[in-house]
């Protein structure tokens, strides 16, 4: 047993042996493989990438014109935007209130008979004396004025201006500055506001306030230079109903009826300088023009002693607007009595702005040619031109100090309301050919309006 064991461990220690001398056989040489790097083609690389930077370019320029030519032409027609009405301000007629003469007619023979007997001053007297006016009575007759002052209020809102600065110390502030404006007109898609437009200048916001102390963003449509008012729109979807509701339209007068003089008026807005002051007064001057350009704007005064920042509107006794405050237009002499611009002459331009249109300007300070000069003088019916602005069109054109404007086209020009009324309804870049009387001579000067 012995025996076997050690022939079974030499026979494992001869196949260790032989397994450690084994060597595997050398490869042979055309089974090695070497990988090589495919090389790069670099013209082909850069005209692909070139290619690439090119479709991608024309991608985004398809896209830009998708978006902003084809996209609101698409929604335009699945969902049509209803246009903005035009704001237009019915044209005041001629008819006047009646003055006390003539209310005198002229009875006829037979209806002598029949009317009541005179009575003497004594009996006058007499009944005057049994007419008494007490407290009770002014109760009542201011009663009725503050009813008239809450309903024309509900057309007058408050314009606050917010404008950003910083201090010394960098830190952001705020400056507020209001002012009064009226409601004017409801386009369908915005509520129009009229209002002084100085404190407008730099604004970053504004803010409108109206009746109901309801505040609403609102944006500049337009700004006039020659009166500084200024149109602000405040889109209808941004009012809640429940405001619409209370505001109203404010309805606007007339301040060309020769009676308006001495004739009692309430001023609304800001008159004392502080919103939603009132107060109340009477005219003591009316048909005073303020000097400006292709304007011919009348004034109102009042015996009412304001703020000499107020603004804000007078009203008559029907609780229409006759005037805007501005007492700008004072003159030092009357201290701080109210003063407005005529709500009449003022209709043309609140259109033009409110319709967001360019008004054409010509340049000049006219005015009409009265009868007496005509005859003494021997100048013809027309425009006398006073002044003309530098630079402006008309002195390009060739319109100089002293000249009589008798037509301008085919239309005769008899005042310069009637010039003021074809310059209203021209548009800028418009060619108008005046006819001009200058020391005895006829002129003709080709006018290319401008831009106001």
């Amino acid at each position: 047993m012995e025996e076997q064991e050690k022939q079974q461990q030499e026979i494992k220690q001869d196949e260790v042996k032989e397994q450690a001398e084994y060597t595997p056989p050398v490869q042979p040489d055309f089974l090695r493989e070497t990988i090589k790097q495919k090389p790069v083609n670099k013209k082909k690389l850069l005209r692909r990438t070139l290619i690439t930077v090119a479709m991608a370019v024309v991608f985004g320029l398809v896209a830009c014109f998708t978006f902003l030519v084809l996209e609101p032409v698409i929604s335009n027609r699945l969902y049509p935007e209803e246009e903005a009405e035009e704001v237009r301000f019915p044209e005041e007629t001629a008819t006047e209130e009646m003055k006390p003469e003539d209310m005198i007619v002229e009875e006829e023979a037979d209806t002598t008979e029949n009317a009541p007997p005179e009575l003497e001053d004594e009996q006058i007297k007499e009944l005057l004396s049994q007419v008494r006016f007490g407290l009770s009575d002014y109760r009542i007759l201011y009663e009725e004025l503050e009813e008239l002052a809450r309903s024309a209020e509900r057309s007058v809102v408050t314009v606050t201006s917010v404008v950003s600065d910083v201090d010394w110390f960098n830190d952001i502030y705020e400056n507020e500055a209001s002012a009064s404006g009226i409601i004017v007109a409801n386009n369908s898609k915005s509520i129009l506001i009229l209002v002084s437009a100085g404190m407008l200048d730099d604004a970053d916001s504004i803010i409108v306030t109206f009746c109901d102390q309801t505040r609403v963003n609102a944006e500049l449509v337009q700004k006039d230079a020659a009166t500084q008012l200024a149109i602000l729109s405040v889109p209808l979807v941004d009012i809640e109903e429940e405001t619409l509701d209370v505001i109203q339209i404010a309805s606007l007068g007339s301040s060309n009826n020769d009676n308006l003089l001495a004739t009692p008026v309430m001023a609304l807005g800001s008159p004392m300088g502080t919103s939603g002051s009132v107060c109340y007064g009477m005219v003591t001057s009316v048909g005073a023009v303020v000097d400006q350009a292709d304007a011919a704007y009348k004034t109102i005064v009042t015996d009412i002693y304001g703020s000499s920042n107020a603004t804000g509107v007078l009203i008559n006794m029907d609780g229409m607007v006759i005037g805007i405050i501005d007492n700008v237009l004072s003159s030092g002499d009357k201290g701080n009595l109210l003063t407005a611009y005529g709500i009449s002459e003022l209709k043309r331009t609140i259109e033009k702005m409110s319709n967001d249109k360019k008004r054409a300007y010509l340049g000049i300070h006219g005015a009409d040619v009265p009868w007496e000069i005509r005859e003494e003088l021997d100048i013809p019916e027309g425009v006398y031109v006073r002044e003309v602005e530098m630079d402006s069109p008309a002195m390009a054109a060739g319109i100089q100090n002293g000249d009589v404007v008798i037509r301008i086209g085919d239309t005769p020009i008899l005042t310069y309301n009637g010039l003021l009324d074809i310059l209203y309804n021209a548009e800028p870049e418009d060619t108008l050919e005046f006819v001009l009387m200058r020391q005895g001579q006829e002129m003709h000067a080709s006018v290319v309006l401008g831009v106001r």
